[in-house]
């Protein structure tokens, strides 16, 4: 009963009403009685006032007589117990009580007490002071009113009974009251509150005692009975409860809660079974095992493999073994408690080997102990051959890469550092590779060259002619080839160097020996552009003799003459000399921005005279103001005077089977875009169509013996390449053989540049920058 929820609220219930109507009670009686002695002093009062109004008249005129029978018929009032009127001195002068006339009472006495109480009595008395209430000798309840008799004028001047002006008070008027009545309706109303308020208790306990069963203690009833239900896993019906506010809140929580246990319970079931089938569809053998050993559980891949049956210990399943294995993880987990693993193999029946991979994790118990161990294990075989084969593989490359012929570095992509090198590194560049790994790149190049290269090594796949060092500081040239890839997670360069300093050797004595020969084709014009100014030189020295053998005098104006033409023609033969000698000297492998039409125009000299000696024409059509391109001078030059021998060849050719052909050459110039062109087209028999695609082979012409050495147009075809440009050679209807040059511009030199020789493929983002610096290293002479 103590537990009971109706109860303790019935009980909170009762307490809080036993007190409220308890308050209320004590509080109506209170006011009641209150009530009551107020009415009834005011009415005592008004009752006094007015017998002491009745007799006013009677005092005034002492009609004594009749006074008293005032005061006989007041008297009679049922309320009324006595009357009484004191004068100053106490005496008792009027009474409805005859016998208490002239009798003198105490001053002090209980009617008087209300004036008297101190030495100086009262003048004005308050209404509740005038009221006292009191019990008679026989017990009754009685209330009086004493009420003062004050002097008046009238008092003062009747010349009866005249009183002094200066006494204020008297008499006094005693009626005392019955209060017998009041006292009796006092106490009838304190029974009826009482006896109301003890109904009112007991029906509301009632009610409430009712209601709190109906409401509370029959729905709680049902919802217990409910959730123990519900925790046995059996389904109930709410269905009564809705309507009853918080209880049916409760009930409707609880049917939520049955559904979510309902649906956690199928849930719980669905995931029982998925990991059940997950246990037994897993791709590797799992076992569960005693501290014995002995297998528990174990799934369906791991009797499939291993055909183990009931009881049976671990390690003669996996390995047919009579005792446990050594190293054994299982027991190392039952050991500490923690997970481990291990590498296991056996022989297959078949001869075969295989390899799985262990792991093992302890299962504890509420307290924590470990009561089994769960063994899981993945077949690695297939991952151990393929270790194998790529482990045999690693050596096969490995030896490729030691035994290439050309040096290979691993660089990290980065900082440029030498990750690795191989042994034709280490024979080219002179270094040790364990010296080697940690070291910059960058040091095989010259320090003034480095911050070019660290930038075109990141952006470029191939970089031609690039000048390294090896370890004793001699120099040689290589072509470099790079290539991004990734090494252990490491973004990486593979750069393979190729020795090309025999080749550029050669090539510079094939381009030195294409020089003679041309220089050996012009031989004839050469001779002829000499043999003009030493004639001159030879007609003046011969006059100046004549002169001085003759003694005779020359004038000076005639001898200025000679001297000025003889200095002016020595001037001529010295520039075709130097220009001979610097055509005819190795250039430096250095490009420097070069204006095509002053190449252009110094190739033209050494040809104008014998070509004009042979009635060729040469049209000039050069733009004016060409931007520059990145070339060698003597070079370019090498190419323009192939070309112009090529086509006064054919010129000549021509006009031995039609004399009457034009004997014409064009020179032209123009800048399209960004590159520059330039033209040599001839009026001869131009190139037979099938010949086109061999005329820049080397080696290769169509010129009679001994007149060409089938180098002049594979050396031009190269030398353009070098600069960036390209060469193609094409007929001209009516006109002969037309072969157009395109050169980059700067803008565009160092990109054409790198392109003609094969360095594509680099980043878009570092392409422009690159370019830029790449075309302002090689302006400022640096190695190709």
């Amino acid at each position: 009963m103590r537990t009971s929820l109706a109860l303790r609220i019935l009980a909170i219930t009762s307490a809080t009403m036993f007190v409220c109507l308890g308050l209320h009670a004590w509080q109506s009686i209170r006011y009641h009685h209150m009530h009551a002695r107020s009415e009834l002093v005011a009415g005592a009062n008004r009752m006094g006032q007015t017998i002491l109004l009745g007799t006013r008249y009677a005092m005034m005129g002492n009609a004594r007589h009749e006074l008293d029978q005032i005061i006989g018929d007041v008297a009679q009032h049922p309320d009324i117990v006595s009357i009484r009127i004191y004068n100053k001195a106490g005496e008792v002068k009027f009474s409805s009580n005859p016998e208490e006339i002239d009798t003198k009472t105490n001053i002090r006495d209980t009617a008087c007490i209300a004036c008297h109480r101190a030495s100086e009595p009262k003048t004005f008395l308050e209404v509740d002071e005038r009221i006292r209430i009191f019990d008679d000798a026989g017990g009754a309840p009685r209330l009086g009113s004493l009420i003062p008799i004050m002097n008046e004028p009238g008092c003062a001047d009747d010349v009866c009974h005249a009183h002094e002006r200066d006494k204020l008070v008297l008499g006094a008027l005693d009626v005392v009251l019955r209060a017998d009545s009041s006292e009796q309706d006092i106490l009838s109303f304190q029974q009826r509150i009482i006896l109301l308020t003890v109904g009112i208790f007991l029906l509301a306990s009632s009610l409430t005692f009712a209601l709190l069963r109906r409401f509370i203690t029959q729905p709680v009833a049902l919802l217990i009975e409910s959730a123990t239900r519900i925790g046995r896993g059996d389904r109930v019906e709410l269905a009564g409860l809705e309507g009853l506010g918080e209880v049916g809140e409760l009930a409707q929580a609880l049917s939520r809660m049955q559904q979510a246990i309902a649906d956690k319970q199928d849930e719980l079931n669905r995931q029982r079974r998925e990991y059940q089938l997950l246990f037994e569809q897993v791709p590797c053998s799992i076992t569960v095992q005693d501290r014995d050993y002995k297998l528990l559980k174990y799934n369906r891949e791991f009797a499939d493999r291993f055909s183990p049956t009931c009881g049976m210990h671990c390690y003669e399943a996996y390995k047919g073994r009579t005792d446990k294995c050594p190293n054994c993880p299982v027991e190392r987990t039952f050991a500490t408690g923690l997970a481990h693993c291990s590498e296991e193999s056996r022989v297959n029946p078949d001869g075969t080997r295989a390899y799985w991979l262990v792991h093992t994790t302890p299962i504890v118990d509420d307290l924590g102990n470990v009561t089994a161990a769960m063994e899981m294990s993945i077949d690695i075989s297939g991952r151990r051959e393929v270790e194998e084969r790529l482990r045999r593989s690693e050596q096969k490359y490995h030896a490729i890469f030691d035994n290439i012929p050309n040096s290979v570095f691993v660089l990290d992509a980065q900082s440029l550092e030498i990750i690795d090198c191989n042994t034709t590194a280490e024979r080219v560049y002179g270094l040790l590779r364990t010296a080697a790994r940690g070291e910059s790149f960058l040091s095989v190049f010259s320090p003034e060259e480095r911050d070019r290269y660290a930038s075109q090594l990141r952006a470029f796949t191939v970089l031609n002619r690039a000048r390294n060092y090896r370890s004793d500081g001699s120099p040689f040239y290589v072509d470099i080839m790079l290539s991004p890839a990734e090494y252990h997670e490491r973004r990486i360069l593979l750069v393979t160097t190729n020795d090309i300093t025999e080749r550029l050797e050669t090539e510079q004595k094939l381009i030195q020996a294409g020089k003679m020969a041309t220089l050996g084709e012009m031989a004839t014009g050469v001779a002829h552009e000499l043999n003009q100014p030493l004639t001159v030189i030879k007609t003046a020295s011969s006059f100046i003799f004549r002169k001085i053998r003759r003694e005779e005098p020359i004038v000076p104006e005639v001898l200025e003459t000679m001297v000025k033409e003889i200095d002016s023609h020595v001037d001529r033969a010295s520039r075709i000399i130097n220009h001979m000698r610097e055509f005819g000297r190795q250039s430096d492998l250095a490009l420097e921005h070069v204006d095509v039409n002053s190449v252009l125009r110094a190739s033209s000299d050494f040809f104008f005279r014998q070509l004009t000696l042979r009635n060729i024409e040469i049209v000039w059509a050069l733009e004016e103001d060409l931007p520059p391109i990145l070339a060698m001078p003597n070079r370019l030059e090498q190419v323009f005077m192939n070309l112009l021998l090529n086509a006064r060849d054919a010129v000549e050719e021509r006009s031995e089977k039609e004399p009457e052909a034009p004997r014409r050459i064009l020179l032209q110039t123009m800048s399209q875009g960004r590159e520059v062109l330039v033209v040599v087209e001839d009026t001869g028999l131009g190139i037979p169509r099938s010949l086109q695609n061999k005329i820049f082979e080397p080696f290769f012409t169509t010129k009679k013996v001994g007149k060409g050495t089938g180098l002049g147009l594979s050396i031009s075809y190269g030398l353009v390449h070098d600069f960036g440009g390209s060469i193609q050679a094409e007929n001209v209807d009516g006109a002969g053989a037309r072969f157009t040059l395109r050169f980059p511009s700067t803008s565009q030199a160092g990109r054409a540049y790198r392109r003609s020789s094969g360095e594509g493929g680099h980043d878009e983002d570092a392409g422009a920058g690159q370019d830029k610096e790449q075309k302002g290293d090689a302006g400022n002479g640096g190695s190709i």
